[in-house]
């Protein structure tokens, strides 16, 4: 008689809704093309450094070694993502029965999720938000293990995953805030009298010291990103409107059991530091008045764990326990319409009537028009197009000119499509102001030959002795500022570029 490994009982709720995420990703996969984000991070890719303008190198660098191992199709580039989200799913699961909950709290915590659009839709392409989120959960996980046993080794742990979650996105800051303050307003300061919550900082704060040192070398362009970013580029939000998009981007569905769940977390003297940290990133984000939904979506994976256990203790002290099936059953039937929301299951048409028919509206995080669909998909479209169009206009230069043509992208979009898409038309890599691709320089571009994409057709380039609208672009459901975008062929720069690029940087 053979006998088979059992499953851990505290895995067997995580890993069965794990399994759903991963399966809701695999049907999505391959559909729309290429993400804007994701043939940037491809660019990025190609000049590993300690830093980016715009991100650390965690995310960086795993894209680097997982294109060296599977290549740069579809497939390849999303499966980490989709899987750092299920990862996020059995954590959350975890998080359940730190919190002294069971099977069924397990599973109402981790079916919640499943569902929220803005996970499904951050875990759907290759970025640093998709990981962001299993490092604060996993973070979350670890403060509350490390508390209620004190061991070193966890404490140690938590550090690490800190310094990892900081070399990922500098955003891991605000957990360690959170968690500062809220060992200091409960209970648990006892912890910061023992040396290991300084050990725990002091590690995160070694692995992040390399990026730290980069950003100092290059004048610490990310603080000059984020500047003119939240200046001029996303779009400003009031308190009401902050806490209604986090209502829709974490699913309406799920709404009650993560309220329930803060409730619980602060009325908990043991996990009440978790509640202080969601409460404080939250105070944090409303006060600046210009955040995106997902800044703040990285840290509920403790309020559903705790929401799960809240409801669970609540049925067995009633004896209700037709409460259990009916809660998971409402927030299935309430959250899974809303999925396509966040993930590309259906044809772009199909989808467009289906979510126009939800009357659920995401709002607009930048000061830009969009098209027919939000910007999280719309970026998905027309950068193959682009690149056949900048080729046709070099492939109709003469030889001499098209040996010292360069093309000259506005922003990182476009120029990470002409460097993805570009080698099999035969062009030359891009040059851009825009954020890392101002840090790469002009590659060796002089100017006297420009294929310039995007930006405002009616600029004159009066710097130049010629200049030619050659074609524009033309995407059906992309950005309307990527439809009937300008391909301007440009010659004779009164300058050298390399002597323009300091005028032009673009970190935004």
């Amino acid at each position: 008689m053979t006998l088979r490994p059992r499953l851990p009982d505290v895995l067997v709720a995580p890993l069965a809704f794990a399994a759903l995420k991963l399966a809701l990703h695999t049907l999505a996969i391959t559909h729309w093309g290429y993400f804007r984000d994701e043939l940037y991070y491809i660019a990025c890719s190609k000049h590993l450094a300690w830093g980016y303008v715009d991100q650390p190198p965690f995310s960086i660098a795993l894209l680097a070694l997982n294109r060296a191992l599977f290549g740069d199709s579809l497939v390849a580039l999303r499966w980490l993502p989709a899987l750092s989200g299920a990862a996020t799913v059995v954590i959350t699961g975890l998080l359940v029965r730190q919190l002294g909950g069971s099977r069924f709290a397990q599973a109402l915590a981790c079916l919640c999720a499943v569902l929220p659009p803005v996970w499904l839709a951050v875990d759907h392409f290759f970025s640093m938000n998709a990981f962001d989120t299993m490092f604060w959960s996993l973070a979350a996980l670890l403060l509350l293990r490390a508390l209620d046993a004190g061991r070193p080794r966890t404490w140690v742990a938590l550090g690490v995953v800190l310094g990892l979650g900081l070399l990922n996105k500098a955003s891991m800051l605000w957990f360690g805030g959170g968690a500062f303050l809220g060992l200091v307003l409960t209970e648990r300061r006892r912890a910061l009298l023992t040396p290991w919550p300084w050990v725990a900082a002091a590690l995160a704060a070694l692995l992040f010291l390399p990026h730290v040192a980069w950003q100092l070398q290059n004048g610490w362009p990310t603080l000059e990103f984020m500047r003119n970013a939240s200046q001029s580029k996303m779009v400003r939000t009031g308190f009401v409107s902050f806490w209604t998009q986090q209502a829709l981007v974490m699913s309406p569905a799920t709404l009650p059991v993560w309220l329930i769940g803060l409730g619980a977390l602060l009325a908990s003297r043991r996990a009440r530091i978790l509640g202080i940290v969601f409460l404080a990133v939250a105070a944090l984000l409303v006060a600046s008045g210009s955040s995106r939904p997902n800044y703040l979506a990285v840290a509920y994976a403790s309020l559903f764990a705790a929401g799960g256990a809240a409801i669970e203790r609540a049925a067995a002290a009633h004896r209700r326990g037709w409460l259990r099936p009916a809660t998971l059953a409402a927030v299935a039937l309430a959250g899974f319409p809303i999925v396509p929301m966040g993930l590309p299951l259906l044809p772009v048409e199909r989808h467009i009537a289906y979510t126009r028919a939800l009357g659920l509206q995401i709002r607009a995080q930048e000061h830009t028009r969009e098209s027919d669909l939000p910007q999280v998909f719309a970026d998905m479209f027309g950068w193959e197009d682009l690149a056949r169009r900048v080729a046709r206009v070099y492939g109709s230069l003469p030889p001499a000119e098209r040996a010292k043509c360069a093309i000259f992208a506005n922003n990182y979009g476009e120029a990470g499509a002409i460097d993805f898409f570009g080698p099999r038309h035969g062009l030359p890599p891009a040059v851009s102001p825009h954020n890392n691709y101002w840090l790469w320089g002009p590659r060796g571009a002089t100017g006297e030959v420009l294929i310039i994409v995007g930006g405002d057709r009616d600029d004159p380039h009066s710097d130049f002795r010629s200049v030619v609208l050659a074609d524009t672009t033309s995407c059906e459901h992309c950005m309307p500022y990527e439809n009937g975008a300008p391909i301007f062929l440009c010659r004779g720069l009164n300058q050298p570029l390399s002597r323009r690029w300091a005028q032009i940087r673009a970190y935004r």
